[in-house]
């Protein structure tokens, strides 16, 4: 699932590179001085902008959404159980290490309690 949205992405972005470099600039500008205006002769007069402008927001707005679902996809993946599993772990060693101080704290309490009976019975 991941490689396959992984690669839809990659498509997306190199067609809205294409896409916005297929555009001229309002100004002319840089675009102008290296043949811009060729593309008004293959689309036509205004067909060019409307076409072009609705697959530049068309191509942006599925850029930002796989963008956000890859980000999502790779937190909330492997690296998340990963982490959960780490915790757990660690939870777990602490735990029997208070289980091993406890258990050393009532053996030590116990011979303690036997030591005095031993004395009190003499």
């Amino acid at each position: 699932m991941y490689t396959f949205i992984s690669i839809v992405y990659v498509f997306v972005c190199l067609f809205l590179i294409l896409v916005v470099l297929l555009q001229s600039g309002k100004g002319g500008g840089l675009g102008s001085a290296f043949g811009g205006g060729a593309s008004q002769q293959i689309f036509g007069g205004a067909g060019a902008g409307n076409l072009l402008t609705r697959l530049t927001a068309g191509f942006a707005f599925a850029f930002m959404a796989l963008s956000v679902w890859l980000a999502f996809l790779s937190s909330s993946g492997e690296q998340a159980l990963d982490r959960a599993v780490r915790e757990q772990a660690a939870a777990q060693e602490v735990a029997t290490e208070i289980d091993v101080e406890e258990a050393a704290a009532a053996e030590a309490e116990a011979e303690v309690e036997e030591a005095a009976e031993e004395a009190a019975s003499e």
